[in-house]
């Protein structure tokens, strides 16, 4: 059986219909197979598709998120199918707004889940964000290979000197144990605004962690679309501020190793990302 006919029978199985009609999606920047279907009833489903045992682990651990939180900030469940490489069926939401641009109250209403996110809790064996597959923590090795962080031309030695310091102590001091659910892409092609709900999709790297996390992680991204400075949402946690300059910086730094477009949305968020550190540490903002 060809692939996509076994996969549309496998959602026909979890569904309790045969899809009408089908069409592959790119949703966000997984390597999973990733679908919508028209259902016989007029509605219609997400489907994710494992492609290897990398991708079939993060749709685990997506569907461990779903089965264990009950929310209106989730999209609903369908279904499961472990036969094979994974897959997992959910509502679809891809009818609803999504920014941007920005208003008040898309930024107030990501901010409300933000809100609901912080007030549910994981069980303790729920990944934690301590065990980020990849290291939060960058500015020692960033203070390592300086040059090619001051090639990024965003700073100039004599600020870097000065504040490594201070970056370096407050991204070591930061708090990001926790037991709240911690998405950790909050991002605008990650965020649907329905009518009566705001939803987040692409569970996928979902933690147990400090839920002040996604909060720090989501602004430059929103600065990066037009949104407000993130300094003028949030200054009183300059560690996990520090560990998001760092971690961009860190990952712009080496391009070759991920997608050119990704590279690019996380230097334009290290823009804003960068003088928020500065100024949350008492580091003169003049860059350059």
């Amino acid at each position: 059986m060809h692939p996509l006919e076994e996969m549309i029978e496998r959602v026909a199985r979890i569904a309790g219909s045969r899809p009408a009609s089908w069409r592959a999606v790119h949703q966000g920047h997984t390597e999973a197979h990733t679908f919508l279907l028209a259902l016989p009833n007029g509605e219609s489903v997400f489907a994710k598709q494992a492609t290897d045992a990398q991708t079939a682990m993060w749709l685990r651990r997506e569907r461990s998120v779903y089965e264990t939180v009950q929310a209106e900030f989730l999209p609903r469940l369908i279904g499961w199918d472990e036969a094979g490489l994974p897959l997992l069926v959910v509502e679809d939401v891809s009818g609803g707004h999504v920014a941007p641009p920005w208003s008040g109250e898309t930024i107030k209403r990501v901010r409300t889940v933000l809100d609901e996110l912080a007030a549910t809790a994981m069980p303790d064996g729920f990944p934690a964000l301590e065990n980020y597959p990849r290291p939060l923590k960058r500015w020692n090795e960033i203070a390592e290979d300086r040059e090619a962080f001051l090639r990024l031309g965003l700073v100039n030695t004599g600020w870097l000197e000065r504040a490594l310091p201070k970056l370096i102590a407050a991204e070591a001091g930061a708090m990001l144990d926790g037991n709240a659910l911690v998405h950790t892409d909050v991002r605008s092609d990650n965020i649907c605004f329905l009518p009566e709900r705001t939803v987040l999709v692409d569970w996928s790297w979902a933690c147990r962690g400090n839920p002040k996390f996604d909060l720090v992680s989501w602004l430059p991204s929103l600065r990066a679309e037009g949104g407000p400075p993130p300094w003028d949402v949030l200054f009183d946690e300059p560690g996990l501020i520090a560990v998001q300059a760092g971690y961009l910086a860190h990952r712009v730094m080496h391009p070759g190793e991920q997608d050119p477009a990704i590279c690019k949305l996380q230097l334009a968020q290290l823009r804003s990302a960068l003088p928020w550190a500065a100024k949350a540490l008492g580091v003169d903002a003049e860059l350059v």
